[in-house]
């Protein structure tokens, strides 16, 4: 799928709906940007929720390891 927006006055822009739909954008979702040569790449982000948190403590461990791992995405279990 190859969608379009404008930026606007200010920087900002629009996630198109087809898009959002598509890869589940919902509120509160951080978007980060990585430039790769000549483009763009936009990555979502969720929020971590307390079930992820719960899990990390339930399995011990390193608290910085886990935290680290957590905030990349990786959720699996040791």
């Amino acid at each position: 799928m190859r969608v379009e927006s404008k930026v606007s006055k200010g920087h900002l822009t629009v996630v198109p709906k087809a898009v959002r739909i598509e890869v589940d954008i919902r509120e509160g979702d951080v978007l980060s940007w990585e430039v790769r040569e000549d483009e763009v790449v936009v990555h979502r982000r969720r929020p971590k929720s307390l079930k992820d948190m719960i899990g990390v403590i339930a399995h011990g461990g390193d608290a910085v390891v886990d935290k680290r791992r957590i905030q990349r995405g990786s959720r699996g279990v040791r």
